[in-house]
């Protein structure tokens, strides 16, 4: 299992192999230990993020979003050039040929397992299919007590800086 996330020291990018046994991560940046939940698998499958204490994950297809918007905005784009040049066929052949790519990178791309909480990435995750698709209510509340959060923290801050004076 590979796993992508964020260092919570120092916010680099880490990407390692998930360790067998209970061991923690270990930042290669910062070189500090990034701990991780005691028996993350049950049953062979991962009900619960390494990095974060969330049971909340979500599958998704393992591709980077922009690019996928990239190819539709190149096809729409084609389209639109060869439907002002009045060349129908080609226009539906783009959009045909845009619809076809996106059909096959479907079939093709292995999917993934996402945090909601922390957004650590895991790939090759035995029983993915356990697991559901994004959920718009359930990323709300993750963001919602990230707002909340940094919230709290910036007006502790501010109250702590005007203590001081």
């Amino acid at each position: 299992m590979n796993v992508l996330f964020a260092c919570p020291h120092c916010s680099a990018t880490v990407r390692s192999e998930a360790p067998p046994q209970t061991r923690p991560f270990v930042c290669p940046h910062c070189a500090l230990p990034v701990p991780t939940l005691s028996e993350p698998l049950d049953q062979g499958q991962l009900n619960k993020c390494l990095i974060c204490p969330s049971t909340d994950l979500f599958v998704r297809k393992d591709f980077p979003q922009r690019l996928g918007v990239a190819i539709v905005a190149v096809g729409i784009l084609a389209s639109s050039v060869a439907w002002g040049f009045q060349r129908p066929l080609l226009t539906y052949a783009i959009l045909f040929a845009t619809a076809l790519l996106d059909v096959v990178l479907y079939f093709v791309v292995p999917n993934a397992l996402m945090c909601y909480r922390c957004g650590a990435q895991y790939r090759d995750v035995p029983g993915i299919d356990s697991h559901g698709a994004f959920d718009l209510e359930t990323h709300e509340r993750h963001r919602q007590h990230q707002a909340r959060l940094k919230q709290a923290q910036s007006a502790a801050h501010l109250a702590k800086a005007n203590s001081e004076l």
